[in-house]
């Protein structure tokens, strides 16, 4: 008897031996089942294993950012997530986050107003420029929110005492130049592009992936649902405007030129959907243009309405400032109007921040300065008029 047990034993461990050995050895390339797909986002993809009943990744994710920069040297990054007890896949060599990120560092502010949207912005524990933060909540804790510096003037030693589980970093023509110290230090990081994104409702979409890295994309979904919804619903009411669509210029002079959006860029498209015509059309590249102030002066002439102004504060200003300027039709109307309402004391524009989750908000505010008649009783959010 004691024999026939040994043997049923033996043959049950060879049994299980050979299942654990056919198992599919987990790589990269089993990473290929769209966990969500974007609308209108062009820069993110989120991955999960093809076949979750062989692999042990389970709901492991990976997460693609083809095109992290602007330019056309722009490398993908890749950030792994590994949920519960499963393996990293072979050969992959990229940074990796264990479970959610609890402690986060942001390095751009509109990265705070998505933890924010996700009732998450106690997450964070370090920031950029905590001076230039708008969020109430930063402002109120910075006896326990570092101040790690700026991009290239990084204090790592500060970094490294918050304790960060994930940073999260951004690139303008290149690589971030803290990703390789990051690499060395072993804490994971990952690109958030939201800014290269065109389309206002885009932007807003990577809301979808910084729930994934708090382990909370179903709540992201919902979340961003509710954007396009009121979005669109804005859009139609400024198509039914009776009143023709105002000419907009755009921006002032920065180092002797005037950089002019392309004509699909966010700026662009908001314009266009509050029932405005953008007045720059030959820009068709994916980046801002300069031009020389004599065109921007003929075009400003055109204009019914100019926005965004920079650091301009009252008409008075702009006319002291840009004494060529000071005559055209839309200043001498007072047609200007500036998206620094909750611009703070110190500094920061939240325009820049919540903004990019409150597309709608943005929008509603442009259709009042286009199409007052539709929105009479409006109060603006983020943009003001300049008096």
């Amino acid at each position: 008897m004691k024999t026939c047990r040994y043997h049923l034993l033996a043959l049950l461990m060879v049994l299980l031996l050979s299942a654990c050995g056919s198992r599919e050895q987990a790589t990269l390339g089993h990473f290929t089942r769209a966990l969500y797909t974007p609308t209108y986002a062009t820069g993110f993809s989120i991955l999960g294993p093809s076949d979750t009943t062989q692999i042990r990744e389970g709901e492991s994710v990976l997460i693609r950012i083809p095109a992290p920069w602007q330019g056309e040297r722009a490398e993908e990054q890749q950030l792994f997530i590994v949920r519960g007890e499963a393996a990293i896949p072979q050969g992959y060599r990229g940074p990796v986050l264990r479970d959610a990120a609890r402690r986060i560092v942001c390095m751009s502010s509109s990265h705070v107003a998505m933890l924010d949207r996700l009732g998450a912005v106690e997450r964070v524990v370090g920031v950029s420029g905590i001076d230039f933060i708008a969020n109430p909540s930063i402002r109120e804790h910075r006896d326990r929110i570092a101040d790690v510096g700026y991009d290239g003037n990084i204090d790592y030693e500060r970094l490294i005492a918050q304790r960060p589980d994930l940073v999260l970093l951004y690139g303008i023509t290149g690589a971030s130049a803290m990703e390789h110290r990051l690499r060395e230090l072993g804490i994971p990081y990952l690109y958030i592009g939201e800014y290269m994104e065109e389309d206002p409702l885009g932007k807003s979409e990577w809301l979808v992936v910084i729930a994934e890295l708090l382990g909370c994309r179903e709540r992201g979904e919902e979340l961003f649902r509710e954007i396009p919804e009121r979005y669109k619903k804005l859009k139609a009411l400024a198509a039914e405007a009776r009143t023709p669509r105002p000419k907009v210029m755009i921006n002032t002079p920065y180092a002797d030129s005037w950089f002019m959006a392309s004509a699909t860029s966010y700026v662009a498209r908001l314009i266009g959907d509050a029932g405005g015509e953008y007045l720059y059309r030959r820009n068709t590249a994916n980046h801002s243009l300069p031009i020389d102030i004599e065109e921007a002066a003929r075009l400003t002439a055109e204009a019914d309405i100019w926005l965004n102004v920079g650091e301009v504060q009252s008409l008075q200003e702009l006319r002291e400032r840009f004494p060529k300027f000071a005559d055209v039709a839309c200043v001498q109307r007072g047609e200007v109007y500036n998206f620094d309402k909750r611009r703070h004391a110190g500094g920061g524009n939240d325009y820049w921040e919540s903004g990019v989750m409150n597309p709608d908000l943005v929008l509603r505010d442009l259709i009042a300065i286009f199409h007052p008649e539709l929105l009479p009783e409006h109060e603006f959010e983020y943009y003001r008029k300049l008096k």
